[in-house]
């Protein structure tokens, strides 16, 4: 009898039932891709460090883990020095870069040494560079700014001819040759940092400790210490900024229940006075405005998952060059505090309802 009552009140008042369910779906949405979005660009990154295959990173003397590098101080020479020294060591590649308004990173590499710390490349359309102002780009990138083979473009004050577009992940999404960049920046025999690929994988700690007391102004770091590390700093840059996103939506869904349910107990007062003149209880009353509180809930959840996912595919096919990533973790986050701001806002109106004297409410115009 109670879920007939529900039912038959929610489907009487369409609008407002529709705003409230609105008003949940977009709560669990923006929490979903705000996190997302956050998790998205953090988990492409580290894939796409990971990818080349080095074992062992160094860094700038200036630089911390999580430090944006559009510097470098890390001497060219250390690339030949360090496989010289350590028999350990199969082959060690310098990078510069270089930080562009978009987020995107140029990459200064020298294309045959790059290849072979990333046991090739696959290349989807060109070759690789052959002059000093040849550029590479990935997929992603060629698809987002419509670039094919053939054309220009401009980076660094200067023009870059597309000679080849290969497939996404490797370190970066734009490639120059690893010398034009030294010049155009200034960097003449520097890099902003050294990836060391080692023979046996398992000797990483063992190294680090070793070039750490061979360089020690350099930060020398395992790949995977460095990213955990980056992953760290990165989400406590961002932790307060997602956390205030996610306490506006939250808030929002409260407001917006508490308002529709408070509007619902004053059109239903006369009903309300009816059931108690009846019999029903105060217990009653409010379990019938909770479980419709519970119905809305429920149905604006899924439909906001639904919309996150179609917002991320929306955006994927947009805008390639956000990845968002929507984890379970986070689904069952945004449900329950979707829940409990609604419960949240339903508990007033509901318990005033049920407090209400019968004869006043039957009475009620």
């Amino acid at each position: 009898m109670i879920n007939r009552l529900v039912v038959s009140n929610l489907r009487h008042r369409p609008i407002r039932t529709g705003l409230s369910i609105l008003a949940v779906a977009m709560e669990v949405t923006m929490m979903l891709l705000i996190v997302g979005l956050a998790d998205g660009l953090l988990e492409e990154s580290q894939s796409r460090s990971r990818s080349i295959g080095a074992d062992i990173l160094i860094r700038p003397s200036s630089s911390s883990a999580a430090m944006t590098l559009s510097t470098a101080d890390i001497p060219a020479k250390l690339a030949a020095f360090l496989p010289e020294n350590h028999e350990e060591i199969e082959m060690a590649m310098g990078t510069t870069v270089n930080t562009q308004g978009d987020l995107n990173t140029i990459t200064g590499v020298d294309w045959d040494t790059f290849t072979r710390m990333c046991d090739g490349i696959h290349f989807f359309s060109g070759e690789p560079p052959k002059g000093p102002y040849d550029v590479i780009v990935d997929e992603v990138y060629a698809r987002y700014k419509k670039v094919e083979v053939g054309d220009t473009l401009s980076l660094l004050n200067s023009d870059f001819r597309v000679t080849g577009v290969v497939e996404t992940g490797k370190l970066s999404r734009i490639f120059i040759p690893l010398r034009t960049m030294q010049e155009l920046m200034g960097w003449d025999g520097q890099f902003s940092q050294l990836f060391v690929k080692l023979r046996d994988p398992a000797d990483t700690q063992q190294m680090v400790k070793e070039i750490s007391a061979q360089i020690p102004s350099y930060p020398v770091f395992a790949m995977e210490e460095f990213l955990s590390l980056v992953a760290t700093d990165i989400r406590k840059w961002t932790s307060q900024f997602v956390y205030a996103i996610v306490a506006i939506a939250a808030v929002i869904g409260f407001l917006v229940v508490l308002l529709s349910m408070y509007t619902s107990v004053l059109e239903r007062t006369r009903e309300i006075g009816i059931l108690k003149s009846l019999g029903a209880t105060n217990s009653f009353v409010v379990t019938v405005l909770m479980r419709e509180v519970a119905v809305l809930c429920l149905v604006g959840i899924v439909a906001g998952i639904a919309a996150g996912y179609g917002i991320r595919e929306g955006l994927r096919t947009a805008i390639p060059l956000l990845t968002i990533l929507i984890t379970g973790n986070w689904i069952v986050v945004s449900a329950l505090l979707a829940v409990a701001g609604a419960m949240l806002g339903a508990l007033y109106p509901a318990t005033r309802a049920a407090r209400q004297d019968q004869i006043q409410a039957l009475s009620y115009d």
